[in-house]
């Protein structure tokens, strides 16, 4: 195998100069409020250094290290979903005209290009699955035009959190496709090698010495390891099968006096796709836009159906929930929609794990008669 080249930590900032040079504007993990985002950065300064995290159920904690490195971590509460599918945005606007003529116009779909630095294994087989939801039979505009603008430097995971599982998904925790450029992280840099013709061209034009082989068999090692690392784990057998069979279980009112359903999960879920369209008018009276915004299946909202909620209770959709997630996605879509990023377990306010409920309700002893 062909050692990529490397970049001293030293020139790290020639990629951001070089990305901004062909007019993205670049946003990278950084602290705020006691977690990491991705917020703009104009300077590798910007990057948290040595900053560490642990995870547990109900549980997220930020610890300072004096390691030289910048992404020693697993992840934050944000995925890549916030810049291809808004949290809230215009559709159309609806205005009266001075002679009293109803007019629509659609919102403009264009947006600025946008490069994400510190991109993980799992989130990008999320976009994968984003992109066959959005841009399926009937494209979406809004979220096809984010995602042609996006520049994705991908960097492996080498310190999973305890709540990650996605060596148990499939899904990581080294990134195999999907990015632009991708990163093996050292202490004194990182190896790139490229995965798309924009990341070639980018990284014909960055400074990188030659990798040392032996170096980069170690940092591949690192992220290796990482999988090994990881203790949540997936029931045995069709999982699909196992929840359908098991829809009246009582595993599910269980959860339910738990669950609060304030809808965290869904907000953190990299794959979570739910959302309600709204009309909001002006104050003139004279202009109406139709916004569209995230929702979650734990509202009562989202099954409300002509005068009716048809998931009244928390176990309803709760079920709803797991049961799309984990079993009826694989008719729509060919795989699971989890990633096993482990973010509904952490930011979870009372800690339901998933990976241990299914296990309950998918248990050889749990099969329903």
């Amino acid at each position: 195998m062909e050692t990529p080249g490397f970049l001293p930590m030293e020139r790290f900032q020639s990629l951001l100069e070089e990305l901004t040079r062909d007019g993205f504007r670049c946003v990278a993990p950084q602290i705020k409020d006691g977690a990491l985002l991705f917020q703009t950065i104009e300077h590798i300064d910007s990057l948290p250094s040595g900053i560490e995290q642990t995870q547990a159920p109900g549980h997220y904690r930020l610890q300072q290290t004096d390691s030289p490195r910048h992404f020693s971590w697993a992840n934050g509460p944000q995925a890549l979903k916030p810049q291809t599918f808004a949290p809230r945005e215009t559709l159309w606007v609806s205005e009266v005209t001075a002679n009293g003529e109803l007019r629509f116009h659609e919102a403009p779909t264009e947006t600025e290009p946008l490069a994400v630095i510190g991109v993980r294994a799992c989130d990008l087989s999320a976009l994968r699955l984003q992109e066959q939801h959005f841009q399926g039979a009937q494209s979406d505009p809004y979220f096809s035009a984010r995602r042609r603008r996006l520049f994705l430097v991908a960097v492996h995971c080498t310190h999973p959190a305890a709540t990650c599982f996605c060596a148990a998904t499939g899904d990581g925790p080294e990134a195999t496709e999907g990015f632009d450029l991708s990163l093996y992280e050292t202490d004194t840099g990182y190896f790139v090698t490229s995965g798309s013709l924009k990341g070639e061209t980018l990284l014909h034009r960055l400074d990188v010495d030659q990798g040392d082989a032996t170096q980069y068999a170690k940092a591949r090692d690192e992220v290796i390891d990482a999988a090994g690392l990881q203790s949540r784990q997936l029931p045995e057998g069709d999982l699909q099968q196992n929840l359908f069979n098991n829809l009246e279980h009582p595993r599910w009112q269980e959860v339910a006096e738990r669950c609060l359903s304030c809808g965290n999960c869904t907000q953190v879920c990299p794959t979570c796709f739910c959302h309600s369209e709204n009309d909001v008018p002006d104050i003139s009276g004279l202009k109406t836009a139709h916004e569209r915004q995230w929702d979650s299946c734990f509202t009562p909202g989202h099954s409300y159906l002509h005068g009716i909620t048809l998931r009244q209770e928390t176990s309803q959709r709760y079920r709803q929930w797991l049961t799309h997630k984990f079993g009826s996605w694989h008719e729509q879509y060919g795989r699971s929609g989890c990633v096993g990023c482990g973010r509904c377990i952490a930011w979870c306010p009372v800690g339901i794990d998933p990976t241990e409920e299914l296990a309950a309700i998918c248990s050889a002893e749990a099969k329903q008669p």
